[in-house]
């Protein structure tokens, strides 16, 4: 199930699935810690009228709809339910400024006669991403809130309804001695104001309504979040002083703020895109914690056919996500995230597999062992990437103190370790982890980046007046493209080959398609553009994965089986190669297939702009978990390249 609204500050984040439900909660990091992930673990909304309970998620009488209205990272969610009479407008937020997530909810009785309405907020947790039966919750009569808290992470669930606080609570168990939730407690409309409880704790709070015909009335409902509960209270605080309202409108004016570098140029967007191009960037923005990692996706869907999520920081992913931020001059998400990378970088000069949003190191399937060569388990275009993005900011900022900052610390340990890591057979980049994580071997793409980088790192050492270093990088990386050149185009496929290995000294070639080879040996400079080997290159895909017979994107590469539903096609096709494509076509003065390629992609989207990694060719269904940072990035690069031709 992908997130129809995600919403953050930067420390708490907030995931909405299909009912607008609270489905993903993430404090104090993005990405890290989710304190509610799972379908037990959803904060239910319940209606009671008539002498019965409708709960969101439970009903199949509500009907949905989701989007972004406000030009800022305010989500408005539309729940009507025909059969009841009722229909529930929320305006969701998490503040810009405290770690609340505030929902501004609007219930409308659509019967013509009064009614008894009793909206009941339930809330579960798991507190610390433990499963552990070690939560506590408390009904504080003073603050008029529930108090959730477990160790150093507190929580306080809180509500106003016409200046009154909720009428009735209960504090429970649920998922451990028989008990199926709190929740259930709600079911005869009335709550049992259990006021303690410890476990697996959840609990519910009930405001009573009494609208007339076709009438309205507002309930403001909050979470106030803390490392202790001395400081969710005093979040709590802040909007009980403040009202919710305000604070809701205090985030729309930082949203309009932040979004300002995006506006100079948004009037040169298609207007078809131009709302999508700046959900993206908010969408982007939200999936970034504040300390610098940038979160693959906060969607833990995943979790219900994987082992794990994408909530991490792989740095390849936050250098593509960084870089159309940096095109458009935003400076602090960039800044943060190279401090991130050069915080967690190895003593060795490269970066790992991927991290945690607090440094640490993530998760892991590769190896240090492969076969005989025993090699740092490590996907080497990370590395080169993240050196050659900060090229990037560095040329658009071209300050002394960026390079006082990461010169001696990153940039230099990172251009030594590609300069040095190269095979005496080949000349090209030692074997590591392809990009998509999955082969050991050479390949075209990550030579292309790790020539990239070296050429950029050259440029660096010229400025940071290190001219040793300067000859050495850029000689390394000529070597890097004699040998490329030499060995990795198959000429008889007329395409370059996904990567080489050399085993008992022989050189053996991977024939198959990929298309990062390709695309990164287009946009990394390896070969020139107009070269006979990217031009065939580009042909070949096109003819292999049928383009030139309607298809609308691309695979990865042939015969693709992860995530795959339907053995007769090649693989479902991913949203990032597509772009690539179309990045490409821009490059030949053909943007009307680039922009083919655009209304494809949000065609594709969800209603909320939400994109996700791949979509079945078949039967159109997304795949993989919604939002993905590096799909937004790429539709943001592609527009940003649009208007870079066009100028």
């Amino acid at each position: 199930m992908a997130r129809r609204i995600v919403l953050s500050n930067g420390e708490l984040h907030i995931g909405l699935n299909n009912f607008g439900l609270v489905h993903d909660m993430y404090f104090p990091y993005v990405g890290f810690e989710n304190h509610a992930a799972g379908q037990a673990l959803r904060h239910k909304v319940g209606i009671w009228t008539d002498g019965a309970i409708s709960w969101l998620d439970d009903d199949p009488g509500w009907t949905f709809s989701f989007s972004y209205p406000h030009s800022s990272l305010i989500g408005h969610t539309i729940a009507k339910n025909e059969r009841i009479g009722i229909m529930i407008e929320l305006d969701d937020c998490v503040d810009s400024k405290i770690s609340a997530f505030m929902r501004n909810i609007h219930i409308v009785n659509l019967q013509d006669r009064p009614r008894d309405i009793r909206l009941f907020m339930h809330q579960a947790f798991a507190i610390g991403d433990s499963r552990s039966n070690t939560d506590t919750g408390q009904y504080l009569p003073d603050s008029n809130a529930i108090l959730h808290y477990r160790g150093r992470r507190a929580f306080i669930v809180s509500g106003m309804q016409n200046g009154q606080p909720f009428d009735q609570h209960t504090i429970g168990l649920f998922g451990i001695e028989g008990h199926e939730g709190t929740y259930r407690d709600a079911d005869d409309g009335e709550l049992s104001f259990g006021n303690v409880e410890h476990g697996r704790v959840d609990s519910a709070i009930r405001f009573r309504l009494d609208i007339a015909a076709h009438s309205s009335s507002r309930v403001h409902y909050w979470i106030a979040a803390g490392t202790s509960t001395r400081e969710a209270l005093f979040v709590h605080k802040q909007i009980c002083d403040d009202g919710l309202i305000e604070r809701l409108e205090q985030t729309a004016r930082w949203w309009t703020t932040w979004l300002q570098p995006a506006y100079a140029v948004s009037d040169k967007i298609h207007p078809e895109h131009r709302k999508l191009f700046l959900d993206s960037l908010m969408i982007l923005k939200s999936q970034i914690d504040k300390r610098g990692a940038v979160i693959a996706s906060t969607d833990t869907s995943m979790l219900n056919y994987s082992r794990d999520a994408y909530a991490y920081c792989w740095p390849r992913d936050g250098a593509y996500v960084l870089w159309p931020l940096i095109r458009l001059g935003y400076q602090d998400e960039p800044y943060r995230f190279f401090e991130f990378c050069r915080s967690v970088l190895h003593p060795s000069g490269y970066l790992m597999h991927k991290y945690r949003a607090d440094g640490a190191q993530g998760s892991s399937w590769h190896p240090y062992v492969h076969g005989d060569i025993v090699a740092p388990p490590i996907q080497e275009d990370e590395t080169a990437l993240v050196l050659f993005v900060f090229a990037q900011y560095y040329n658009m900022h071209p300050e002394a103190g960026l390079l006082k900052d990461f010169y001696a610390s990153m940039i230099r340990p990172m251009a030594n370790f590609l300069a040095e890591y190269v095979d005496e057979m080949t000349g090209l980049p030692k074997p590591s982890y392809d990009l998509w994580e999955q082969i050991f071997l050479t390949t075209t793409y990550t030579t292309s980046v790790v020539y990239a980088a070296l050429v950029a790192a050259s440029e660096m050492a010229d400025h940071a007046d290190d001219p040793d270093n300067a000859v050495k990088w850029r000689a390394a990386a000529d070597d890097i493209q004699t040998a490329a050149h030499k060995y990795l185009y198959n000429e008889e496929r007329q395409v370059f080959y996904r990567g080489v290995t050399v085993e008992n000294n022989i050189i053996i070639k991977d024939p198959v398609i990929d298309c990062s080879s390709v695309f990164g040996a287009f946009m990394f400079g390896l070969f020139l553009p107009t070269s006979n080997e990217i031009k065939s290159s580009i042909s070949t895909v096109k003819e292999v994965f049928g383009v030139n017979n309607g298809a609308p994107g691309l695979p990865r590469y042939e015969n693709d089986d992860y995530r795959r539903t339907n053995s007769n096609i090649t693989g479902n096709l991913w949203f990032i190669t597509s772009m690539w494509l179309a990045q490409y076509y821009i490059e030949d003065q053909d943007s009307d297939k680039a922009m083919q390629i655009l209304d494809w992609v949000k065609a594709s989207s969800l209603d909320t702009g939400m994109m996700s990694e791949q979509i079945d060719p078949v039967s159109h269904e997304i795949i993989s978990p919604a939002p993905l940072s590096w799909t937004h990035a790429e539709y943001i690069t592609t527009l940003l390249d649009m208007i870079t031709e066009r100028d």
